[in-house]
């Protein structure tokens, strides 16, 4: 009997109840334990609720979710049945992100891939809405991501955000703070409006130098903060 039709089996049922706070076997690297069938529950909750995060589930979307988490041919009419019985059940999708996200925490790289698998979904129809990508975030934030991670996540998915702190100053989400350091230093050396105008550039050109070295502080304010290297103001 395949997992689907377990799933299937257990009805309503599944969906109601708690995720088991098993030890995770030490041998799994980023994989969850394979009798855990509340984590499969859980990932079938997120994936159908994912996609119906803007009011409507397509067809391409649960043969995203069929894709992205491997599920045979011969299970597709178990999918879609599963998907149609997670939407119909009152249960809250985000409880079972904290839940896995609190028994997997030393397994980041199989939450990470649940995110992505989530992600896949939402881009499937070609536009990720305000809500989707809400959505998105709570979980992220329940598998107790920083939000940099989400950020790094959300722009192997969608491209970089022109606001990003980190895309502003070149660098990458996971670059050594001394790494940033450096690079901010070399940008405000470089675009200093002083050195601009010193440097022949019309002085009409100052106030933009101006706004750009307010961005490039402003980033690297952002960034310690999050690393929690400053108070937020």
């Amino acid at each position: 009997m395949s997992l689907w039709q377990r799933l299937i089996e257990g009805g309503k049922r599944l969906f109601d109840v708690n995720v088991v706070d098993d030890p995770v076997p030490n041998d799994l690297e980023c994989a969850p334990d394979p009798n855990d069938v509340g984590f499969t529950a859980a990932v079938v909750g997120l994936g159908a609720k994912m996609a119906m995060a803007d009011g409507r589930v397509t067809d391409d979307e649960i043969m995203v979710f069929s894709r992205v988490f491997r599920t045979a041919p011969k299970d597709a009419n178990a999918v879609r049945r599963v998907f149609r019985l997670a939407q119909q059940t009152v249960s809250g999708y985000e409880s079972y992100a904290r839940k896995i996200g609190k028994k997997y925490q030393n397994r980041p790289c199989l939450l990470e891939g649940v995110l992505d698998g989530l992600f896949m979904i939402a881009t499937a129809d070609g536009v990720v809405t305000d809500d989707e990508l809400t959505y998105l975030e709570t979980v992220s934030r329940a598998f107790g991501f920083k939000e940099s991670t989400f950020r790094r996540i959300k722009a192997g998915h969608m491209g970089p955000d022109r606001n990003d702190p980190y895309h502003v100053l070149g660098v990458a989400h996971d670059a050594e703070f001394d790494e940033i350091k450096r690079t901010y230093r070399k940008l405000m050396a470089d675009n200093h409006p002083d050195r601009v105008v010193y440097h022949g550039a019309p002085r009409e050109f100052e106030s933009a130098a101006h706004d750009k070295a307010a961005t490039i502080t402003g980033a690297y304010a952002r960034i310690k903060a999050e690393r929690g290297l400053i108070a937020v103001n």
